[in-house]
């Protein structure tokens, strides 16, 4: 039976005793997820397939033994229990699930750990700086925190990035602002956020098959910005994201604000020169721009680089942020490993790591930073086409080396659309062995003065744990074969 508990008004203030919340996934979020709603004394049941094991099972332990429920194994997510009041997902449940699907027959809400975190601020809450697209996201709220720690402000980068949410908010210690990397699996459950500022960086395709397709993809990325209460930060060569901002409804007010690699119009900002400039937040933006930091001052000023480099600058603007603590936070910032990594340079070959680029619209950010390139790529497509991509990096192409289950899309794409770059298939039983067999092929293919890149433009899943475990299977391999 469905329960007739109201929890639409409940915050961090209010009682949760006799509240039945179900947790579907115990992945990082889960966890947060029902350790907060079991510390604010409700009735917490976790749902997931995967057995317990190795840190899951020691987290399921403290859970249970703190009174949660905790319900580990296939079957586990079967059916909804009787008697919900709330369903808290993990991003990566898809809206089509059969326990979501049924939650939403009963009338029970779904909420996912982002909306739950925003109705669990304080009484002083620290504002939010969200950040979503195709790519860059991670590189630009690490930038991000990076300058508002220059300001000296308790800052912090989480969501996406890694730390949940919720923890941030629950943590007694507080944050003056947080830096927010929000997914389009965590948007589409998010249902009240109000974001100081907001940015959409660029969309392009990616996760079609958990959306339904392109237009429900871009409207989970649109969320960001609804009732974004200063600044609606948007990619001025991604004409779809100033689509997005158009249709939001925001707080009055609010500023559309474009970031640019041209020289910048009013209310935006740009490049003029090596410099990075605002002509949006500052009083005399209609005759001149201030300076904030200048390409010398990025770790890497590949165009994609500054782009995120530009958004990171132009939400910590919307905070009110000064020009020089944009240049010292730039200065600061270094870009995390699987993120265009130089793993070593041997007989005149560079080999690089940008495992980080999981889709076509990553991977040709990275393909164009490089003139000559073997290419390493495949893997999950996740519904990701081919054509546009080949087309595009055909030129630049010495060879390709492909990997993983969808390895025959992107092998059809370069047959239509670059049949003269040569192509080596590699499969083996294990990733070290993979790897090997890949760096193998690469270095035949390559002559002094090319990049061999591991830029994928699939998800790593089905042959590693994870882009990082696949990024550094890559970097062990060329070490073994360099020296």
């Amino acid at each position: 039976m469905p329960s007739d508990r109201d929890v639409s008004s409940l915050g961090r203030e209010d009682a949760w005793e006799g509240v039945r919340a179900v947790v579907t996934g115990f992945g990082v979020s889960g966890f947060a997820a029902a350790d907060t709603l079991n510390h604010l004394g409700a009735d917490v049941i976790v749902l997931d397939e995967s057995e317990g094991d190795g840190h899951r099972a020691e987290q399921a332990q403290l859970l249970e033994v703190l009174g949660a429920d905790v319900r580990l194994g296939p079957g586990s997510t079967a059916t909804l229990p009787q008697d919900v009041d709330l369903v808290v997902t993990s991003p990566g449940w898809r809206p089509t699930a059969p326990l979501l699907v049924e939650a939403a027959g009963r009338g029970v809400p779904v909420w996912g750990e982002v909306e739950l975190a925003w109705r669990l601020r304080g009484p002083d809450p620290a504002p939010w700086l969200a950040v979503t697209g195709t790519n860059g996201k991670t590189t630009t709220v690490q930038m991000l925190e990076s300058i508002l720690q220059a300001a000296g402000l308790r800052a912090q980068a989480v969501g996406n990035v890694g730390t949940p949410v919720v923890e941030a908010v629950m943590d007694p210690a507080g944050r003056d602002v947080l830096a927010v990397e929000l997914s389009s699996f965590q948007l589409h459950w998010t249902r009240s956020m109000s974001a100081q500022a907001a940015a959409v960086l660029n969309l392009a395709p990616d996760h079609y098959d958990w959306h339904g397709g392109a237009e429900a993809y871009a409207a989970a990325k649109g969320k960001v910005y609804e009732r974004a209460q200063i600044a609606c930060v948007y990619n001025v060569a991604d004409e779809a994201t100033m689509r997005l901002v158009e249709q939001a409804d925001v707080v009055e007010g609010a500023r559309a604000i474009g970031f640019t690699r041209a020289i910048p119009e009013v209310g935006m900002v740009g490049i003029v020169d090596d410099l990075l400039v605002d002509r949006a937040f500052v009083e005399e933006r209609v005759t001149s721009a201030a300076e904030l930091a200048s390409l010398a001052d990025l770790d890497d000023a590949s165009p994609h680089n500054v782009e995120n480099a530009l958004a990171a600058a132009a939400l910590a603007r919307a905070h009110g942020v000064p020009a020089v603590a944009v240049r010292d936070g730039l200065r600061a910032f270094r870009l995390g490993p699987h993120r265009i990594s130089t793993v070593a340079e041997s007989g005149g070959v560079r080999w690089v790591d940008d495992s980080k680029a999981t889709n076509p619209h990553a991977a040709r950010a990275s393909l164009l930073a490089f003139d000559h390139v073997v290419w390493v790529a495949g893997g999950l497509a996740k519904g990701a086409t081919y054509a546009d991509l080949a087309r595009d990096v055909r030129d630049r192409l010495r060879g390709a080396v492909l990997i993983g289950a969808d390895r025959d899309l992107i092998a059809a794409a370069l047959a239509e659309h670059a049949p003269d770059v040569p192509v080596e298939i590699v499969d083996a039983a294990d990733a070290e062995a993979l790897m090997d067999a890949v760096v193998a092929a690469a270095g035949r293919l390559a002559r002094p003065g090319d990049t061999v890149l591991l830029a994928p433009a699939a998800a790593s899943m089905d042959q590693f744990r994870d882009y990082a475990h696949r990024g550094d299977a890559f970097a062990q391999a060329v070490r073994r074969v360099t020296g």
